[in-house]
């Protein structure tokens, strides 16, 4: 009530700063983990407690160099508790994340940083830019993980829904049908949710194009049979 859940917060970012300076002065105790998950049973913070020591931690370390391993921690664990923001307070973090990434992060860690800031730039309206960043998105999970990996075939179902929902529909189906159902087919099975999705999106593409023939009504049915 009133302003314990604000002091309950602060006590948690008191003990997660001391534990994070324990590791730096000694290594011991668990680095920054305590800025995201309970002391006491061990489980990740949610809602708005992971949400105001996301906050926290970032005017804790904001100071320190962009190579500040706390510095670096602090923002990253900002990026991912700023989609409980408005889009408009959240993009500025997450471009700093994804240009902190392009520096000092590996490429797995880079694209995590770029989808997110894609999924933000379409909330804002910022289309365009959300489509160019999704393509790189993909390219660089095709590139880092290959066709068969599942992370690369959910980058490329992402992908074929916005070019669907763009209006490159060509693109679209193309992409859906000679690149991500084979795979997906392939690697997933046709019972795995990333497959039945593309299934899913297959058919509407054959069925909402703008002048559907008798061919794609019957080919998008045969697909959800």
């Amino acid at each position: 009530r009133g302003t314990m859940g604000l002091a309950h917060v602060a006590c948690l970012a008191l003990r997660a700063e001391m534990e994070m300076k324990e590791w730096e002065d000694w290594k011991t105790g668990e680095e920054f983990a305590k800025w995201q998950k309970c002391f006491d049973c061990g489980q990740e913070f949610h809602s708005a407690v992971q949400f105001a020591l996301g906050w926290a931690a970032w005017k804790t370390y904001l100071g320190r160099p962009g190579t500040d391993l706390a510095h670096v921690l602090a923002l990253d664990l900002l990026a991912k508790v700023i989609r409980l923001s408005p889009a408009e307070e959240a993009l500025p973090v997450l471009e700093a994340n994804l240009a902190l990434a392009r520096r000092y992060w590996s490429k797995g860690d880079i694209l995590i940083a770029q989808t997110n800031l894609s999924g933000c730039l379409d909330l804002v309206g910022r289309h365009a830019e959300a489509l160019v960043l999704t393509r790189e998105i993909y390219v660089g999970f095709l590139a880092t993980y290959g066709i068969s990996d599942e992370r690369t075939i959910t980058s490329g179902l992402t992908l074929a829904g916005t070019l669907w929902y763009q209006k490159h529909r060509e693109e679209a189906r193309l992409l859906v049908r000679d690149t991500l159902l084979p795979a997906a087919r392939r690697s997933l099975g046709s019972d795995d949710d990333v497959t039945l999705k593309l299934d899913q999106l297959s058919a509407n593409i054959l069925r909402l194009t703008d002048r559907p023939t008798r061919d794609d009504l019957l080919e998008a049915e045969t697909i959800m049979q």
